[in-house]
């Protein structure tokens, strides 16, 4: 019992008096009991055993009394305490050359590992450099004379019985090693400020690559958009229709290769963003702010303009095409009118300026005379002619089509704006008696080329019509090809998008549930993708046979490539909204009926199911939850600082993960400046500044790294060179400041 008392520091119920059996067993029980209440199982410990002086069972309880008053009570990042305890070991001797400790028996063997525990705390009383580790004996016996006269811990080992016994004994070991975790209880304390810095110091990391990647991601998408958006802007061709083709190829490729990477991009951004919000909200940092021009409404807003420059640039490609086909058709029909009165203009010209009238006799003049009217009347047949060949010409100049042309039309309109006159008919009464034998002398010749020629256009004319009417039904299938497909996609991408909000509202089951079924829809997005892939090869079919409207379906492939876009950013929010959910359940401790009860409640103000409230919902849901909003100017005040904490960026709105933070705020621990400053300043030994050296010695090398180079110097009196300010460190970690 003064055993327990001693070890346990508790006072102990007063022991019987005497010296008979029955007070032995007494008293023994009394001990029994009190171990017993300290949580302790006695198995197949009796105190008649122990009286009768049984060595097995006496044994056994005093290595249990160790075990829970020595040992229990070591605690190291919330292990047992013999894995606590070989943690310890582990991290004190890890700086030191031939010492790996594994275990509480052969790696204690050579007596390096007890000297390397005491040359950690107390590097005055072992010069550590000249021990060896061939000299196991002088090793363990310098470790145990020097705990023994400076550490007061008693010499509970014998070293030969360590280095002649192949396996020493473990629990034996472990006790002695535990006197020393108690001698150097005092360290501890700067090893436990040591872990709550570095604790802080791996969230403050973590939240920097975030902001870093963030940073990163917004910069090559901005840059993307802005190297993109002239290219959509652009509406120069070279006024063919292959080279609006070809545009129209490069379009389908940007759509089906270049721009899908984005869009994951886009919702990479989103989502880091989102968690890194959570992560500062979460460790009382200040809310982050990205550098002027890539906020999450400036990346929204460029992505909408693309989006815009997008359709823009798809209608004008395909009116453009639209464009060409016509001034191709019409190119052709000019050439086709203009090539027929080429031919019926042949000779023309010679045969009015002919002066072969001249040899003519009256009669004969007479006779030219009446065929030159019966020309003129069929010059004036052909005004018509010319007039629409004219017009033709005229719609192609204005497109600039070809030079050719330009050259027809100046023909065309001396021809279409300068009629037979009086003056003309008399320059031009007398023709040449040659043209008169050629009207009169080949009409047979002329009728079989022109019977000729008719009987090749028929054949001809079959083809065309043929070959349109294979064109028009293979436009029907694709339309309906199309079609079928779109009103099955449609919907579907419809019910996906409905069953994820429905999630996402809290409306289905745990946040487990939730999520465990949004990475379930998530594969299946994936999985559907190649219904997407082949509804664009069906609509580049659709695209090249000029077809522009569609009576067998209200989708177009613009709103189901728009849809398709929205659902992947639409699950890829939601898991991460509801992963954070969890990340702040987790760390407030709350309950899920809490939980449930917070989310009904934004449900139920969230009118429009935007999954956020806008600063009058958010005010009238927490007044339906409890909290006191006066309606005076106070207030107001009141308000706008909630305002400030739950939309730190004046979003204008208030997302779920931000109000369910600021309804769960104070119940969880959450480390401060104060307590940070505290933990430097008993690794510094109560200075007011502290050096790299101890940085060093007592952080992790990338930890004392990452504060020795972001530390300002310390100004302040009596300082050594080098000195750093961990005052200005710890406060600018909680604070405004960029680190």
């Amino acid at each position: 019992m003064l055993l327990l008392e001693v070890i346990s520091g508790e006072t102990l119920p007063k022991p019987d008096r005497g010296k008979m059996r029955f007070h032995k067993i007494a008293n023994v029980n009394k001990a029994l009991d009190f171990i017993a209440s300290k949580g302790v199982k006695l198995v197949s410990i009796g105190a008649e055993e122990i009286v009768d002086g049984n060595l097995k069972m006496t044994l056994g309880m005093i290595w249990t009394i160790i075990l829970r008053f020595a040992i229990q009570d070591i605690s190291v990042e919330e292990m047992t305490a013999k894995e606590g305890l070989l943690l310890w070991c582990q991290r004190k001797t890890a700086p030191y050359k031939n010492v790996n400790v594994q275990n509480f028996h052969l790696s204690f063997k050579d007596g390096l590992a007890f000297c390397a525990l005491i040359h950690r705390h107390r590097p005055d009383l072992i010069d550590y450099s000249k021990l060896s580790k061939d000299n196991p004996l002088e090793n363990l016996n310098t470790a145990f004379d020097v705990a023994e006269k400076y550490l007061d811990i008693p010499r509970m080992l014998d070293p030969d019985d360590l280095i002649n016994t192949p396996k020493p004994d473990e629990r034996a070991i472990m006790t002695y090693v535990s006197c020393y975790y108690h001698a150097f209880q005092g360290a501890q304390q700067a090893e436990t400020a040591a872990n709550r810095i570095c604790k802080v110091l791996k969230v403050n990391q973590e939240n920097e690559r975030l902001m870093e990647e963030y940073e990163r991601l917004a910069s090559d998408l901005l840059d993307w958009i802005r190297r993109t958006m002239p290219w959509l802007n652009s509406r120069q061709t070279d006024n063919s229709l292959a080279g609006c083709q070809k545009k129209l190829e490069d379009y389908r490729t940007y759509r089906r290769k270049h721009k899908p990477p984005r869009v994951e991009q886009k919702a990479k951004l989103e989502t880091n963003f989102n968690t890194l919000q959570t992560k500062l909200r979460l460790s009382n940092r200040p809310a982050y702010m990205p550098t002027e021009g890539k906020m999450v409404s400036d990346i929204a807003g460029a992505w909408k303009g693309l989006e815009i420059a997008e359709k823009a640039f798809e209608e004008w490609l395909l009116s453009e095409m639209m464009r060409l086909e016509r001034l191709e058709y019409l190119a052709q029909k000019f050439k086709h009118k203009a090539d027929i009165h080429e031919d019926w203009t042949r000779g023309k010209e010679e045969m009015l300026q002919s002066q072969d009238f001249r040899q003519c006799k009256l009669n004969d003049i007479k006779a030219l005379k009446k065929k030159h009217e019966a020309f003129e009347s069929d010059l004036a047949a052909h005004q018509d002619r010319v007039e629409q060949i004219a017009a033709i010409a005229q719609e192609l100049k204005y497109h600039n089509t070809d030079e050719t042309i330009t050259y027809h039309i100046v023909v065309l309109s001396v021809a279409a704006h300068g009629p037979p006159t009086t003056t003309t008919k008399r320059r031009h009464r007398h023709t040449s008696c040659s043209f008169h034998t050629f009207y009169m002398d080949s009409p047979h010749t002329e009728l079989n080329r022109k019977w000729s020629d008719v009987r090749q256009l028929v054949p001809q004319r079959d083809g065309t019509l043929a070959a349109e009417l294979r064109k028009q039904q293979n436009n029907e299938n694709l339309r309906r090809q199309f079609a079928e497909k779109a009103n099955a996609v449609g919907p579907w991408i419809e019910r996906q998008m409905d069953a994820v909000t429905a999630i996402g509202m809290g409306l289905q089951g745990s946040l487990e549930d939730q999520l465990h079924r949004l990475k379930e829809y998530e594969a299946g997005v994936y999985a559907y993708k190649p219904h997407i892939e082949e509804l664009e090869r069906i609509h580049q079919a659709v695209q090249e046979g000029m077809i522009f409207e569609n009576r067998y379906s209200q989708y177009t492939m613009e709103t189901l490539r728009v849809g398709w876009e929205q659902l992947l950013t639409s699950i890829n929010r939601t898991i991460n909204e509801v992963e954070n959910q969890i990340l702040t359940r987790d760390s407030k401790g709350i309950t899920q009926e809490q939980l449930t009860e917070f989310r009904a409640s934004f449900n139920h103000f969230d009118k429009n199911r935007t999954g956020r409230l806008a600063p009058e919902e958010l005010k009238s849901c927490l007044v339906s939850l409890g909290y006191s909003i006066g309606k005076d100017r106070q207030g107001e005040l009141d308000f706008q600082r909630i305002l400030a904490v739950v939309d730190p960026n004046n979003t204008g709105y208030v997302s779920f993960d931000a109000f369910l933070d600021f309804m769960t705020r104070e119940s969880t621990d959450t480390d401060t400046a104060e307590q940070v400053i505290d933990s430097f300043r008993i690794l510094a030994g109560d200075k007011p500044y502290i050096t790299a050296d101890e940085l060093r010695r007592e952080l992790p090398p990338d930890q004392a790294e990452y504060c020795v180079a972001r530390m300002p110097p310390y100004r302040g009196p009596g300082a050594p060179p080098h000195a750093l300010d961990y005052m200005a460190f710890s406060t600018a970690l909680y604070g405004e400041t960029d680190l």
